[in-house]
């Protein structure tokens, strides 16, 4: 594929539109998103209100990851600081990692099925179903949990998918899988369920707290049975759009183009749609709303590792934990020992960001 350039007023030839970026090696991409992820997760185990010895830390997750084998490694920690570790945080971390790489690979997915690179994981629904699931259900649920498992993230992923299925039988109704009518369809619905939502919390004013707290998002309460709830969830979803990447590579030329290539596009949009919204409902229901995740981080990848979904899907699997895991490092640390909704923090990096994309928008017409 030949790069398309045009000329400039001083007569030097810049690169167009159209242009492909030069491809980085495979090799140093990944390794440097795996390298990013590592460091992340490890400063968000070491830091926090109790630090915990780096050494020691290594060697607790080493004695319990070799146990089932009866090997056991001394030197690790003990008491609280182990129970700070395994029940606190390094739960968080986890779940962080999920969810981050979860809204991540969403948003890479919506912006390739839609062809707009400010598409986002929120777009048909899933938020405004979530928040609606986890607003009824902390105003009116006569119990807060099932056993070990929290009514709310149940509520609230069932929300999701009830969001996204109207906003896809709209949409089907309506035009088909064609996908300005899904974005509309999907603003239709999100503004009604969202209104759905308002209604409930003015006739519940008691619980207001709480239902804001979720909704700004939050990794706070993280335990392993979120991590158990999700995960099945989060695996098969992104296990369909990694395995879609080849195909929205074909997608990005046009419809009829892919059709000749073999590429039924109609479908691919149903399934990538699917499991990028099963994604995010699984994310949310654990996590509440945390925006802009899956506006930033397949940009920053496009940027860094060209345009490819066979590469920006799963470097944004990586990059999108990651970054979650920072930002809940900063919101834990930066008003310590009180804590900063995480949808805040990644609201202060988004935002801009999201100007700043706009801004290049305007340039380039």
């Amino acid at each position: 594929m030949s790069t398309l350039t045009h000329r400039t007023r001083s007569g030097r030839t810049t690169a167009g539109p159209g242009a492909v970026r030069p491809r980085r090696p495979a090799a140093l991409v990944y390794g440097a998103a795996v390298a990013g992820l590592l460091a992340a997760v490890l400063a968000g185990i070491w830091v926090g209100a109790v630090p915990l010895p780096p050494g020691q830390v290594v060697l607790t997750l080493l004695d319990r990851a070799l146990e089932p084998f009866g090997v056991s490694v001394d030197g690790g920690l003990e008491g609280t600081q182990a129970a700070v570790l395994l029940q606190l945080r390094l739960p968080r971390v986890v779940l962080a990692v999920l969810v981050g790489a979860a809204l991540a690979i969403a948003g890479a997915g919506y912006q390739g099925v839609f062809r707009n690179p400010l598409a986002d994981p929120y777009l048909l629904g899933a938020a405004a179903g979530a928040g609606l699931g986890a607003t009824l259900t902390i105003a009116y649920a006569p119990a807060q949990s099932l056993g070990p498992v929290g009514i709310v993230p149940l509520a609230a992923f069932a929300g999701a998918l009830v969001g996204v299925g109207c906003a896809l039988a709209l949409g089907t109704v309506a035009g088909g899988s064609h996908s300005p009518t899904l974005l509309l369809a999907g603003i239709a619905v999100a503004a009604f369920l969202s209104a759905a939502q308002s209604l409930v919390q003015q006739q519940n004013t008691d619980d207001l707290r709480e239902i804001y707290g979720w909704m700004i998002g939050q990794l706070g309460s993280s335990h392993w049975s979120d991590i158990a709830l999700v995960l099945p969830y989060l695996a098969v979803s992104c296990a369909v759009l990694l395995f879609c990447g080849r195909a929205l590579d074909v997608l990005s030329v046009g419809d009829d183009e892919a059709s000749s290539l073999g590429v039924h596009p109609g479908r691919l949009r149903l399934l990538v749609i699917v499991a990028a919204s099963l994604a995010t409902a699984s994310a949310v229901s654990v996590s509440g709303l945390i925006g802009f995740v899956g506006l930033v981080v397949p940009h920053v990848v496009r940027r860094l590792a060209g345009g490819s979904y066979t590469r920006v899907l799963p470097l944004s699997l990586l990059v999108g934990g990651a970054f979650l895991v920072v930002a809940d490092l900063v919101a834990r640390v930066v008003l310590a020992p009180a804590e900063l909704p995480i949808g805040v923090v990644t609201a202060f990096v988004g935002a801009p960001f999201f100007a700043v994309l706009l801004w290049a928008g305007a340039r380039r017409r």
